[in-house]
């Protein structure tokens, strides 16, 4: 949902739906001038259909400090909430985290005042500011802040210098055996090995467990070893 649809979906469950629907037509008919967003007020001047003009004012309970910081420390603690805050934008997704720390972005009740003779809640054109309102958080979401007191160089402040829980529990990644049995680069790696000191000719004659067989009363490896020597002298030499 965005900023707008959020925000309507709260104050359109404490209002008199048939006020708030002629206040939209108002809306749209670009009736609301001068709208002024404040810190806990938003003020603006709205035409009504007699040529008249009524000056408006919605107010926001504020939010106490210590929810404030409730919720500064939640969203250090959503590792992409907090980028996408640092990097200038506002989610709308943190309406979420503001209700998940027991408090709320949106007016829990109306307080509304205006220059008309209609008491009801809201009056049509305190309904009509409501609807312009919520066309500017969808503009600018950080009037959102602004509304409950806050700007948005305080949130990104805070946020700058709460310590970001969850990045340091990233757990490290896991060992692989990728690249652990790799080929050497070409032919040049092998011509740089030492080469393996040569190896005495009937060298598995002796480390070998020789076999019970005699040959003409001689062990088979002492028969062997004359055999394995002149196969040795006889090889070609490696360069």
């Amino acid at each position: 949902m965005s900023w707008s649809e959020r925000f309507l979906a709260a104050v359109e469950a404490l209002a008199d739906p048939v006020r708030m629907a002629r206040g939209r037509v108002f809306a749209e008919a670009e009736r609301v001038d001068r709208l002024k967003v404040a810190p806990h007020e938003v003020t603006a001047r709205v035409a009504g259909l007699g040529g008249e003009a009524f000056d408006v004012a919605l107010g926001v309970d504020a939010i106490d400090p210590a929810d404030w910081r409730r919720v500064e420390a939640a969203l250090a603690a959503h590792p992409v909430l907090r980028a996408r805050l640092l990097s200038g934008e506002l989610p709308p997704e943190v309406a979420d985290v503001f209700a998940e720390a027991g408090t709320s972005l949106f007016p829990a009740a109306l307080h509304m005042m205006c220059g008309c003779d209609d008491w009801g809640t809201p009056c049509d054109h305190g309904a009509a500011v409501l609807y312009a309102l919520a066309r500017a958080f969808d503009e600018d979401p950080f009037l959102v802040l602004a509304w409950n007191g806050r700007t948005r160089e305080d949130l990104l402040t805070a946020l700058r210098r709460a310590p970001a829980a969850a990045e340091e529990d990233t757990p490290d990644e896991p060992l692989t055996a990728e690249g652990f049995w790799a080929r050497p680069s070409g032919l040049a790696r092998l011509r740089e090995r030492r080469p393996a000191p040569p190896v005495p000719p009937g060298f598995v004659l002796q480390v070998a467990a020789p076999p019970p067989v005699r040959v003409r009363r001689r062990d088979l490896a002492d028969a062997l070893l004359p055999a394995y020597e002149a196969l040795a002298s006889a090889a070609p030499e490696r360069e």
